[in-house]
């Protein structure tokens, strides 16, 4: 097997375990994805199958991506998603569609962002989240990510839910955490879909529970097609 295949992974594993999944199935070590999950997250994720195809995975990191992600206002976690503890309580201000639209378009462009403390972000070789989960804390140097495009999807009295594509290494939860922040109030990520890499999306995936070695077989992408794919994709 040599290639790339495209997983829509289900909430509640990591993008690890599905590495370990495609491991046991095929019986290939070389393996490995192309852009970290939460676990809490669904969607896209390339995982390139072999030690050739492992080899491209930083061309395939480097690609835009794009989310739908469901913001809820009023609470504030560690985490910036719905696995963490609460931290932050906040009251939620009268919005409008109107306000929320204009404050989701203030992000559009380059932004400074600073990653999340709960992240796989290395320092001095172990991860950020590690340290988080010892007590430790670190300070977070910004980075400069791109928003490309942001727009408000649904709308209720405690919660929206947007579209947005970005840059390679933009947190979502941290983009979330921020845009309540400019609204006046706290909130985290309830849930985080992945829609796609580059031009690769995840309505092309295969699902976990329909992985076998025939399928997986099927399905894989030579990686001479998925180089082409990337060739035709026009820039941001």
């Amino acid at each position: 097997m040599n290639g790339v295949i495209l997983i829509d992974k289900p909430a509640g594993i990591t993008s690890f375990d599905v590495v370990h999944i495609l491991r046991k199935l095929t019986d290939v070590k070389k393996i490995g994805h192309a852009g970290t999950l939460d676990p809490f997250a669904t969607g896209l994720l390339l995982v390139c199958i072999s030690r050739n195809a492992t080899r491209q995975i930083d061309r395939f990191s480097q690609l835009d991506k794009s989310y739908t992600a469901t913001l809820r206002f009023g609470k504030k976690t560690d985490t910036g998603d719905v696995e963490g503890k609460v931290v932050e309580v906040s009251s939620i201000p009268e919005l409008s569609e109107r306000i929320i639209s204009d404050v989701l378009k203030s992000f559009i462009g380059k932004i400074k962002q600073v990653p999340p403390k709960f992240s796989a972000i290395k320092r001095n070789g172990k991860p950020l989240y590690k340290l988080a989960r010892k007590g430790i804390d670190v300070a977070i140097e910004p980075r400069i990510v791109t928003i490309h495009s942001i727009k408000m999807k649904n709308f209720t009295l405690n919660e929206i839910t947007f579209n947005v594509k970005v840059s390679k290494g933009t947190y979502i939860r941290t983009l979330g955490e921020d845009i309540a922040d400019r609204l006046g109030t706290v909130g985290h990520l309830v849930q985080l879909r992945r829609d796609s890499i580059g031009p690769f999306r995840a309505d092309e995936a295969i699902a976990i529970d329909e992985l076998t070695k025939d399928t997986i077989q099927a399905h894989i992408t030579p990686m001479e097609v998925m180089i082409e794919r990337l060739s035709n994709e026009r820039p941001a």
